[in-house]
């Protein structure tokens, strides 16, 4: 693929093209894509995804440098590269709004990488020349002392093997809390996480490098089809690191139609309170901060004059003041939290588990879970060092617990021999598009809390537990240059020049309908999913209640998320062309006819009381394997409706217990107990 550079930088200058003429930020609109984008972090992001899509996107390219490429458009035939500009941006116009399903996707896979690149890119030594013509301030000055890393992870240069009680495979919401409690209870723990240990001034603030080094498959993981991005933390630390601190408890209409409808009656048992109430307490979650951000500000008071409640979302954050210095600094804990504020895994039940005899493997893939007379005995797994050099790792345990997250924990067990015909299925994504309003003053919404204010009021729609929330996303140049339709190279520059004033609201969907997680023949995960008629009717209401709200809070322009950019106008208050809300669900909601997100992927192994259809018991032990546990999101019966860290955490601590009754009940002795008896 490096032989395609000069297409990547033709490509890069039609989705951001030169404009000479304008009198006003004249450098920002005479600069071309190709002037601000690294190819080789193209190159690495494209290498970071399976084979097959590896192949596809190399096809996809070779297509481009042929004269093949007319018939796509019924333009001339020739290579992308011999077209006029105007000739290039017709072709990707063609594309975007194609009945040819691979034409949009390839589109949109070019379109989201290209403009991340260009606007999210910088160095220590070079800032990015866009963001002073956007007012987009980058990364904070350095005030953060560089501190030895307190966690001493393990370090092989050669193959090794280890011998454990308890192998943990994934370290965030769920393998964090499992080895904390486990530690603590005296069992011998080794923590595996395919990710890197950042803290620190490690997280840079730098939003290509932070989500090229913190996320799954360097934050362009995506389903087949290219119709869902899928956000999904790895690191040490996992979702807890990245994610955007909501701490939502589980609704109670949620448990109880999982212990209904799956058979597990501990949703509602005193118990899972108490690990609810556990795990809370631990993450100092609290509604104490008292500032909001422009667009939080904007949902809380669009929803008020509409008479709908909002709520403040409860923060696992601790040290706060209502300084600039915090409020600012808030904004950029989604790319790594350098000062400490954000009370992930990495702030709190790692050090517990590390204090109390854990041991922490980093940079380590785990390639199958071993199986001996149908127990789990231990893993097989890949450790990258330092210097790239590949160390096999060995690892020997009494139980093996799973919580690497709802793609990578189906994908693990199939690798690892298990075929429970529902591994793998159901998958929920709490499919989410982006509304976003332009107001007349400032809202800088790069800075404050990601999300401080949620609108509920839309969560159980048509008399069903299925409906959609209203909240607020993380803002930085890059995602909102994604997000954003394109419709022109102009009219996206526009769009992003706006960006100081513009204001988000997601509207995340609680779906019914699921997809499902296979493997290819290398054993990484293939994604399906397509939003079925019911979800996306939920999403419809929400992307009109969004709307509406910040008609109310004083947007006079609103983007509606579909790629034809369907736009509301408004005056004092009041939408002047409804008709485009009433003719939203007669546009095309097929994939990459609009952008979809997830950042919750849920229920791939999940847990039930019927061995038939779950493949997870209510202990959280496999049914297949014996001694084989499941503690993440995948292990949910269905989706939360709610960001689920907190669901997750309480789930794996209420797992913990059983895996520590289990140690107990085999004879096995804690490290205490040991040292008594000798």
């Amino acid at each position: 693929m490096p032989a395609h550079r000069t297409l990547l930088h033709a490509l890069a200058d039609t989705f951001i093209p030169g404009i000479e003429g304008k009198s006003e930020k004249a450098e920002f609109w005479a600069q071309s894509g190709s002037q601000g984008i690294d190819v080789d972090k193209a190159l690495a992001a494209i290498a970071a995804q399976p084979e097959a899509a590896q192949q596809e996107f190399r096809q996809l390219l070779k297509l481009l440098d042929s004269p093949a490429l007319g018939l796509t458009w019924f333009g001339p035939p020739k290579p992308f590269v011999r077209l006029t500009p105007d000739q290039r941006q017709q072709m990707l116009q063609s594309w975007a709004g194609s009945n040819v399903p691979q034409l949009r996707k390839g589109f949109h896979a070019l379109r989201k990488l290209l403009t991340f690149l260009y606007y999210g890119s910088s160095s220590a030594e070079k800032s990015n020349a866009t963001w002073a013509a956007l007012g987009y301030p980058g990364p904070l000055p350095d005030e953060v002392v560089s501190t030895e890393k307190p966690l001493k992870t393990l370090r092989p240069t050669a193959d090794v093997t280890y011998d454990c009680d308890v192998l943990v495979i994934g370290s965030g919401a769920g393998g964090g809390v499992v080895a904390a409690e486990l530690a603590v209870a005296g069992h011998s723990v080794l923590v595996l996480e395919k990710g890197p240990y950042c803290h620190g001034c490690d997280f840079t603030q730098r939003e290509v490098d932070m989500m090229g080094q913190l996320y799954d498959a360097r934050g362009a993981l995506s389903t087949q089809d290219g119709g869902v991005a899928l956000l999904a933390g790895s690191c040490l630390g996992g979702g807890t690191t990245v994610n955007w601190a909501g701490s939502f408890r589980t609704p109670d209409y949620v448990l109880e139609e999982w212990a209904r409808e799956h058979q597990v009656p501990h949703f509602t048992s005193a118990e899972f309170k108490n690990s609810l109430d556990a795990v809370a307490r631990a993450l100092s979650v609290n509604t104490d901060y008292p500032r909001h951000n422009g667009q939080n500000q904007a949902l809380k008071d669009g929803s008020a004059k509409l008479g709908q409640a909002t709520k403040l979302i409860p923060r696992n954050e601790k040290g706060l003041t209502d300084s600039d210095a915090h409020f600012q600094g808030l904004g950029y804990t989604t790319l790594g939290d350098r000062y400490g504020i954000k009370q992930g895994t990495l702030n709190t039940y790692l050090p517990q588990a590390f204090a109390c005899g854990a041991r922490l493997l980093a940079d380590t893939r785990v390639e199958r879970v071993t199986v001996r007379t149908g127990q789990a005995s231990g893993a097989e797994a890949v450790h990258i060092t330092a210097d790239g050099k590949l160390v096999r790792v060995t690892v020997r345990a009494r139980r093996v617990v799973v919580a690497g997250g709802a793609i990578q924990t189906p994908a693990l067990l199939l690798r690892s021999g298990l075929h429970h015909p529902h591994l793998g299925q159901h998958l929920h994504l709490h499919p989410t598009v982006a509304v976003s309003g332009l107001y007349s003053h400032l809202m800088n919404s790069w800075h404050g809390p990601s999300m401080s204010v949620v609108n509920d009021c839309f969560t159980r729609l048509n008399g069903t537990n299925f409906g959609v929330k209203l909240e607020t996303p993380p803002a930085h140049a890059g995602l909102m240059a994604m997000v954003l339709p394109w419709r022109s190279g102009e009219q996206h520059k526009q769009l992003m020049l706006n960006a100081a004033h513009l204001g988000n609201f997601i509207v995340l969907t609680r779906d019914r309908d699921g997809g499902r997680v296979t493997i290819d023949q290398h054993g990484a995960p293939l994604v399906d999913y397509v939003l079925s008629p019911f979800d996306r009717n939920s999403m419809l209401q929400g992307v009109r209640a969004a709307a509406n709200i910040h008609v109310a809070a004083g947007a006079h322009t609103v983007y509606l998320p579909h790629g034809t950019l369907p736009t509301l106008y408004a005056q004092n208050g009041v939408v002047q062309n409804p008709e485009v809300l009433d003719n939203l669900p007669q546009l095309g909601w097929k994939p990459n006819q609009f952008s979809l997100y997830s950042a919750h992927q849920m229920s791939t192994c999940r847990m039930g009381g019927v061995r038939a259809t779950h493949p997870l018991a209510p202990s959280g032990e496999t049914y297949e394997v014996s001694h084989l546990y499941v503690a993440d999101g995948s292990a949910f019966p269905a989706c939360s409706g709610v960001n689920p860290m907190l669901t997750i955490m309480a789930l794996a601590h209420y797992t913990a217990q059983q895996i520590k009754a289990g140690l107990v009940g085999s004879g096995a002795k804690t490290r205490q107990q040991l040292a008594v008896s000798e």
